[in-house]
């Protein structure tokens, strides 16, 4: 292995051939105190700490450094930070460094819960923008030009954009660049949680990244959609308006002191993987995916929708809830992403040339899961197109609603009420209902159906009582 491809893999593999006797900790002492299988122990011979050679997260100077230079260098930043906390930790990170207590945030409103928790940590004061209706994904998409643009306009003094791109189910938008170029003209930095798009990199068939459109700071789940470890996560800086010593003073804080060497070295090795991603490697990768859905297409009732992002997949069957659906997959074996009231949505792998997938013995799987389904059934399943809102604000802010007297109210009652805390279907984490927003007709007819629907649910809520948490006025 070559020292400046895996910088810090080559390091724990030349630290761990030396055989060395544990004194420091962790705990286990190389694995050899773990109860955990046999498969599990000897991945903990290289679960390390900050020794001599193998460098210091927070203070990197040696093969951390590297591996991080390594990976500004191919996602052309000014500078990139390896994050073990998960894309949370990078999203609180930026806008600790975008705001100060009482600035005002622009954010789009479809975001994921770790923004709506970083406003709220921030003190910020947020403005919503509604995204628009993405009817082809049967999802809220991606936000327009002229609704940021109201926004900065009505709010000049905003301290920040905050967008997510693509969303959860792939969708980019056409209109990211335009939002950047006005932002920026306005001396407003664009934050951006581009989770989903560590891979965009790649080119080709790929959405552009946020950063190549000119974003100040984006965050990117590498574990998403790159071969990390879960919460191994990336977060890139270019900008003139946000400095990163903010960035790397707040990661400083944030982050665990005990970083995950695992984590490190897979994100290291997930940077390598796509560095060396090809064009041949893409053009097999849609060639199979184009078999794969090719063969999807063959299964009777099954509907197929492509986005954006030729990782993402929508699987539906008219009459069905996606809830239904991922319920027989998960009995064939087949275990997708996350459901909705439309649909199932599965995360292709990103493969090389000469890597096999079971797409094959996937389709066998899904077709019986599918024909599981009792045909007949065929009822139009409707669900409530959220309300555009424009532009809109808290009734209360979240530090606001700390101390107040709150009630158990069934989600009939509550409207016009104030929700005391956000109420979140699990995945993919977006807030159906944000904390210290009023309750509408809208939010409850939504919150029906998901009950009905069996969804999963974080935050507010007592699914089976059939009632939320809101503030006693």
């Amino acid at each position: 292995m070559n020292e400046q491809t895996k910088p810090l893999v080559q390091a724990l593999s030349q630290f761990k051939e030396k055989r060395p006797i544990s004194f420091h900790v962790p705990g286990h002492k190389n694995g050899l105190l773990s109860g955990l299988p046999e498969e599990m122990q000897s991945v903990l011979q290289y679960d390390m700490t900050e020794l001599e050679g193998l460098d210091d997260l927070h203070e990197p100077s040696g093969v951390i450094l590297k591996a991080e230079q390594r990976l500004s260098a191919l996602y052309q930043s000014d500078r990139s930070f390896f994050l073990v906390n998960g894309s949370t930790v990078g999203n609180l990170a930026m806008m600790y460094a975008a705001c100060r207590p009482g600035d005002t945030v622009i954010v789009q409103r479809n975001a994921h819960k770790s923004i709506f928790h970083a406003i709220e940590l921030t003190g910020a004061k947020p403005v919503f923008v509604s995204p628009a209706w993405d009817a082809h994904s049967n999802t809220p998409g991606a936000v327009r030009f002229a609704r940021v643009k109201e926004a900065i306009e009505a709010y000049p003094h905003a301290k920040a954009v905050v967008l997510t791109y693509p969303t959860y189910y792939g969708v980019a938008g056409a209109e990211l660049a335009d939002i950047i170029q006005f932002s920026h003209s306005k001396g407003i930095p664009v934050l951006v949680d581009e989770a989903h798009g560590a891979h965009f990199v790649a080119g080709g068939a790929f959405p552009q990244s946020a950063l190549e459109l000119g974003a100040d700071v984006v965050v990117h789940s590498a574990h998403k959609t790159l071969p990390a470890m879960t919460m191994a996560s990336f977060l890139h800086m270019r900008s003139t308006i946000i400095s990163p010593e903010r960035i790397a003073h707040y990661l400083g804080m944030l982050q665990s002191s005990s970083p995950s060497y695992l984590l490190m070295a897979s994100l290291d090795d997930a940077r390598a993987y796509a560095e060396s991603y090809t064009k041949e490697d893409q053009a097999d990768f849609l060639e199979n995916r184009q078999t794969f859905i090719d063969n999807l297409i063959t299964i009777p009732a099954l509907q197929i929708v492509e986005t954006d992002d030729p990782l993402k997949l929508l699987l539906r069957v008219q009459g069905y809830t996606g809830f239904e659906l991922l319920a027989r997959l998960e009995a064939e074996g087949i275990f997708a992403e996350l459901a909705d009231p439309f649909q199932v949505l599965l995360v292709l792998p990103l493969l090389k040339k000469g890597i096999e997938y079971p797409f094959n013995e996937s389709v066998q799987k899904i077709a019986i899961a599918v024909a599981s389904l009792p045909i007949e059934r065929g009822q139009e399943i409707n669900e409530s197109i959220p309300e555009d809102k424009g532009l809109s604000t808290l009734t209360y802010l979240p530090q606001e609603l700390l101390g107040r007297d709150t009630e158990w109210k069934t989600i009939e009652e509550s409207v016009g009420h104030v929700a005391a805390a956000s109420i979140i279907p699990y995945p993919p984490g977006i807030p159906l209902l944000i904390g210290g927003e009023t309750v509408t007709e809208r939010h409850v007819t939504s919150l029906l159906q998901y009950l009905q629907m069996n969804a999963k649910f974080q935050g507010a809520i007592r699914a089976n009582d059939r009632q939320i948490q809101v503030i006693i006025d």
